[in-house]
């Protein structure tokens, strides 16, 4: 069944990951603990002391980019939302593709073709395909996956970026949040679909914190990411969902507008885990292309970088 949600941005700023919000501008990881510390000054203080003095201007500048990022984060409150698309669908896996079955329309089905991993880091350790995780179409019992979008208002990633009101640093805070909120939508999402929609985890009981390291049962593969590497996926996942209903639209590469749009699937197989598919051979490209049902030199082109 397919759902379309809107969030408040207040409703998912505290899911955001700061820790890529502050890599994005410059800042190891240690610099995000800033989003952990209340406000008062005596707290700022503390924080601040905890770092050599050769890096405490630096980290002044972390908090004062947290500041104005919590600021702007309020000014969008007002006018802006995110958006997410998803839908959970009866599946099994056959070998290294999934199979779904749309249950709102009758006959309507989905291959959708994955990548598996040809080398690994340890000699004992499986070849990995996200199949792998899905109920084998063998058992004759299905199993279900999710697929899902998410994305930001378009205006909102623009903000600040020409006319009267142009400002660098302002529009660069807006991208940046954007990004950052978009993944903590489907962070919300995910949760809400684990503990309701879904329902195979309903008493799950995490803080924030535990989701961000992502101590849940399942995972997230996002389309782009190594698990799942092939951006044309995305074509395959909009024509299946329906991403234009939140706004989004592909460019002819298969990146997503707004840019701060994020997509890909869910499974909750308690050992599903993420990992890297890596280089892949010609005999692999030759038969994902045959699975795709698309020319291998298409295939070649988005695979650029696992070839």
């Amino acid at each position: 069944m397919t759902h379309t949600l809107t969030y408040r941005i207040h409703e998912v700023a505290p899911y955001i990951n700061w820790i890529y919000f502050f890599h994005a501008w410059g800042f190891p990881p240690r610099f995000a603990a800033i989003s952990r510390i209340h406000g008062c000054d005596a707290c700022r203080a503390g924080w601040l002391a905890e770092f050599p003095e050769e890096e405490r201007a630096r980290a002044a500048e972390a908090m004062q980019l947290f500041k104005d990022a919590n600021r702007m984060l309020a000014q969008l409150d007002g006018d802006f939302h995110t958006h997410v698309r998803f839908g959970l669908y009866p599946a099994c896996s056959d070998g290294d593709d999934l199979l779904l079955t749309d249950p709102e329309q009758e006959g309507r089905t989905l291959r959708l073709a994955l990548l598996r991993q040809q080398h690994t880091t340890k000699p004992d350790e499986p070849y990995l395909c996200l199949s792998d995780f899905v109920r084998p179409l063998s058992q004759g019992i299905s199993d279900t996956v999710g697929v899902f979008a998410a994305t930001v208002d378009a205006d909102m990633e623009h903000l600040y970026e020409t006319g009267a009101y142009a400002d660098d640093f302002k529009h660069l805070l807006a991208q940046t949040l954007s990004d950052r909120l978009a993944e903590a939508s489907t962070e919300k999402m995910h949760q809400e679909v684990r503990t309701t929609y879904w329902g195979y985890a309903k008493d799950e009981q995490l803080s924030i914190e535990d989701l961000l390291v992502e101590k849940f049962t399942g995972i997230r593969p996002a389309v782009g990411y190594p698990s799942l590497p092939d951006q044309s996926v995305n074509f395959v996942l909009s024509e299946w969902l329906g991403f234009p209903e939140i706004g989004i639209r592909l460019t002819e590469n298969g990146a997503m507008v707004p840019h701060a749009s994020v997509s890909g699937l869910m499974l909750s197989h308690p050992s599903a885990r993420y990992f890297a598919v890596g280089k892949i051979g010609e005999d692999q490209l030759e038969d994902y292309a045959r699975r795709r049902g698309l020319p291998v030199e298409t295939m070649r082109k988005f695979l650029a970088a696992n070839l």
